[in-house]
């Protein structure tokens, strides 16, 4: 009955559909225990833990023989060194400069750092495209470049080709603040709704827009009571 977890040379279809199943939702599990991070943010640590985690639970997912408590446990473990390693990263600056790279000044005030380029290992053409990727289509307009640890390029621009702003012209408008999701697909988000008003108010909000529920694709509103709606 429980040849899924123990193996067998036999271990029929349904066994690799139920370990497969087991090890997503172990996955899922321990990278909510961690904590959420953008892939563009992933440092060499967390490399290394994905490689290895793949590679433990990837096992048992191409080979029935193998049990399933030995990969569970290891990357139990493995998870737990990882989150302990984190944590003193966060806490402790000299240990993260060892796993994470220092951002490398790469153009400054306007002029391009040969040596710095080599040293990041980027090529003229990957620092044109890394600045264009940042809006920097000029390069009489950068100040500065920065390749960040994320591996992206960042442009501080010169102060005369800053875009003007409204605290330029001596205007001070409100704060838009976080859109919240009202309506999605033609589903209510509640939660979103009680945060801003009921149903009877989204009742009325559609029938200014002159729609039903049903015929929203994405609703949205900011803090300063704004909506953005799109049909389906």
């Amino acid at each position: 009955m429980f040849d899924f977890w123990q193996g067998t040379e036999t271990l029929p279809l349904y066994g690799f559909i139920i370990r497969a199943l087991i090890v997503y939702l172990y996955i899922f599990l321990i990278v909510k225990v961690l904590g959420q991070r953008s892939m563009s943010s992933i440092d060499a640590l967390d490399f290394i833990f994905a490689v290895v985690i793949g590679d433990v639970l990837g096992e048992p997912l191409v080979d029935g023989e193998l049990p399933m408590a030995g990969p569970v446990v290891a990357a139990a473990i493995i998870s737990g060194l990882h989150l302990m390693l984190s944590i003193i990263a966060l806490r402790t600056p000299r240990f993260r400069r060892i796993i994470e790279d220092e951002p490398i000044i790469i153009m400054r005030h306007g002029q391009i750092l040969k040596e710095q380029l080599r040293k990041a290992k980027i090529t003229v053409d990957e620092l044109l495209m890394g600045l264009r990727q940042a809006g920097a289509t000029d390069l009489n307009e950068v100040d500065y470049a920065i390749l960040e640890m994320n591996g992206a390029i960042s442009v501080i621009k010169k102060s005369q080709y800053d875009a003007l702003t409204p605290n330029d012209m001596g205007q001070h408008p409100e704060d838009k603040g976080y859109q919240s999701v009202l309506i999605e697909d033609g589903r209510i988000v509640h939660a979103n709704v009680k945060k801003v008003g009921n149903l009877n108010w989204l009742r009325e909000k559609l029938a200014e827009y002159g729609v039903t529920q049903q015929d929203v694709f994405l609703m949205t509103i900011d803090e300063t009571q704004s909506i953005y709606l799109s049909r389906k």
